[in-house]
């Protein structure tokens, strides 16, 4: 066959295949049964008014105040400043305006090529490595999904550029900027939305629209359950119970006060370390965290090396409890955790944990203490803690004076802030992740998110008392008081140089909540020898990492002191977990072992472990 013919056929071929390939591309996106799909649209509709009545009603009585207002004007400030910067330059405002009209012109002429039949030029623009939303085949094989992808990578990136490249902008103001373009960016991508996003497309014209009747029904129920606001459901939460198949490590409540009860786990060795083990939690989550399942339990496994494990379950606030600060937490809640102990051992020398602001708390208890010649605590470990807050992560946007202000008067009616408050934030620091995934999957394909005991507890939200939370915000993220020597506590000025305890300081690599240089930086502020170690992965999988799923790693090195970049360089990558390397640490310090001690030794105790506090949901 002549060269000339043999070409032919392949281009006829190919050709041949091209529309087969766009017809059954088509096909796919066109509603089988009219009739069933309108029916599914009304029933949609029908639940859609449910939604937005469980949404209005609550506010119509008065039950609901919205506070969109607050952050709405916050965001509009910030990029007014933003775009101040941008448009005082006509020079600099058209090198961006050229950028983005650039980047669309690289699309365009992208489009242009493949509707051409030009299937092996690159996208103008790539999604990042490990980006999960636009994975279906269409987004590269469909040239109108093609499209919209490469339209919205463009513009995000590009926001994001004005933000990174605005240097005249204070750094909080930039900080906000970016967390606000971030916001806006998860939002607004085209996988969020039945017409934009193939796989939901597809899946609403094979079912008829019965995914979205499943999904308006799931939004009303999530909108009765935040009693007027969304209570985005990330997990099936009907199968866990805290007591049964989650905090299930045996143990008594040997103590209860007003803001805490303290928990003693069963020994489950013959021999114990003579000091006991005292860990005090976040109170802005519950404590089980550290409990979650025998798998994952760290309180478990302490109990296992040999460890009489006392734990802090905070009370989940109400007005009761508004005018509880720091000082109360720290009488009612460490040192009367420390008088438990003694109390139920005998024991005046204790190894004590904090994790996240439970370690921020417990250092400055650890501070005052000193001052005041309490010396019951021996060595300390702190998890995910920041002392100095010049480099906090993402919840530093939410902290300045009129955004603390406005949090305040919040609180002043009930003496709390609501649990939903806290919870809404820390899931909007991973929002591509924690938030719009859950929207997609729950109220548009209408399906069930599957069960998962860390997000059932990520969803277990809990209150914080009025008086509490605002000196955590006024002296930590605000003013800095802590680390810089200014914070006072029981009418003294509490320094962390008097902390001359050793110390363990654990810090997680992509941590965005307490960030592993702002724990580095940290350790210099303590007066006495400091061990920084480095987990892999983030501020929960960082520390819940137990040596038996052999995941991620850590690395330990010489002294916290110079740049943290260069102690990274220098320190020794160990694969796994950094438990027994911590446990290393503590029987260096003092291993003297005493016979097991059952809990409450002979007083009585309160009831099982894990208490009633932590099962107070709101």
């Amino acid at each position: 066959m002549p060269k000339a013919a043999d070409k032919e056929t392949k281009d006829a071929a190919r050709d041949s295949g091209t529309e087969s390939d766009s017809a059954a591309s088509v096909e796919q996106y066109l509603v089988k049964d009219p009739e069933r799909f309108a029916l599914n649209l009304a029933r949609m509709v029908e639940e859609a008014g449910k939604a937005a009545s469980a949404w209005v009603t609550p506010r119509e009585k008065g039950e609901v105040r919205d506070s969109v207002a607050e952050p709405m004007t916050d965001m509009v400030k910030t990029f007014s400043k933003l775009s101040e910067y941008w448009l005082s330059d006509p020079q600099r405002a058209l090198e961006a305006q050229t950028r983005l009209f650039s980047g669309y012109m690289n699309v365009w002429a992208n489009a242009i090529r493949r509707v051409g039949g030009d299937e092996d030029g690159d996208d103008a623009v790539k999604p990042d490595r490990g980006d999960k939303r636009f994975q279906d085949p269409e987004w590269g094989r469909n040239a109108f999904f093609d499209f919209l992808k490469q339209a919205y990578l463009v513009t995000s990136r590009w926001a994001g550029d004005l933000v990174e490249h605005a240097d005249g902008l204070d750094e909080h103001t930039k900080h906000k900027a970016g967390f606000y373009v971030k916001q806006i960016s998860n939002a607004i991508s085209p996988s969020n939305f039945i017409l934009t996003n193939p796989e939901l497309f597809r899946e609403t014209v094979a079912s008829s629209g019965e995914n979205l009747v499943r999904g308006m029904k799931m939004l009303a129920e999530d909108i009765t359950a935040g009693k007027g606001d969304l209570k985005l459901r990330q997990a099936d939460y009907s199968r866990f119970e805290i007591g049964r198949n989650i905090a299930v490590t045996p143990g008594k409540v040997v103590g209860r006060s007003d803001v805490a009860e303290i928990i003693q786990y069963e020994p489950s060795t013959d021999k114990v370390l003579k000091r006991p083990l005292l860990i005090c939690p976040p109170w802005i989550n519950k404590f089980y965290i550290l409990d979650l399942n025998p798998e994952k339990s760290f309180i478990r496994w302490a109990v296992a090396q040999g460890h009489t494990v006392f734990v802090i379950s905070w009370i989940n606030p109400d007005e009761r409890h508004g005018s509880k600060g720091w000082e109360a937490y720290i009488r009612e809640g460490l040192q009367y955790g420390l008088d438990t102990i003694e109390n139920a051992t005998g024991e005046k020398e204790v190894n004590a944990i904090g994790y996240c602001v439970g370690g921020t708390l417990l250092a400055a208890a650890l501070a005052l203490m000193a001052q005041e010649g309490d010396e019951r605590v021996r060595s300390v470990t702190f998890f995910t803690t920041q002392v100095d807050f010049t480099y906090a992560g993402d919840l530093k946007v939410f902290v300045d004076e009129d955004q603390i202000a406005a949090v305040e008067l919040s609180m002043s009616g009930k003496g709390y802030l609501d649990g939903t408050k806290m919870a809404t934030a820390f899931n909007m620091l991973r929002s591509g992740d924690l938030i719009w995934p859950y929207v997609v999957n729950n109220y548009m394909r209408g399906k069930e998110p599957l069960p998962f005991d860390l997000l059932y507890w990520n969803a277990d939200s809990t209150r914080m008392a009025a008086a509490n939370h605002s000196y955590y915000l006024r002296n930590c993220y605000l003013e800095n008081n802590l680390s810089q020597g200014h914070m006072q506590l029981a009418g003294r000025t509490v320094s962390l140089s008097d902390i001359t305890i050793p110390v363990y300081n654990l810090a997680s690599r992509e941590d965005h909540i307490a960030p592993a240089k702002s724990v580095f930086l940290g350790c210099r502020y303590f007066g006495g020898e400091v061990e920084y170690v480095m987990a892999g992965s983030g501020h929960i999988a960082g520390v819940v990492n137990p040596p038996s799923l052999g995941k991620y790693q850590h690395w330990t090195g010489g002294k916290p002191v110079g740049d943290f970049q260069q102690w990274i360089e220098k320190a020794t990558e160990t694969p796994g977990s950094w438990w027994p390397h911590w446990q290393k640490w503590i029987e260096a310090r003092d291993d003297a072992k005493v016979a097991a001690r059952k809990p409450g030794g002979k007083a009585k105790t309160l009831g099982d472990a894990p208490g009633s506090y932590v099962k107070v949901r709101v």
